[in-house]
């Protein structure tokens, strides 16, 4: 199994949580401020420089207003044609 960090799944949530991060017209210094952690937490997320684990990935949407479920669901539609082999 490749490591997450790694994986096209990784990816394509940093990339909408980024998304939606500039939808709500957030900076990563105000976002940092809403979860009282330092603007380079959010960088490195974004980056992929650092795995969310699920209790942060919920707290980071919660932060933001978003639906968690909706993260989840964009991952799984975008590579459910994959065989796991493929990810």
């Amino acid at each position: 199994m490749q490591k997450t960090i790694f994986s096209d799944r990784q990816k394509i949530l940093l990339q909408w949580l980024k998304s939606k991060r500039r939808g709500c017209e957030l900076t990563q210094r105000r976002l940092a401020e809403i979860l009282d952690v330092q603007q380079s937490w959010i960088a490195k997320i974004e980056l992929g420089e650092r795995r969310l684990d699920v209790i942060e990935y919920v707290e980071l949407c919660e932060a933001m207003k978003i639906d968690p479920m909706e993260g989840i669901q964009k991952i799984l539609s975008e590579t459910a044609a994959c065989t796991p082999k493929q990810r």
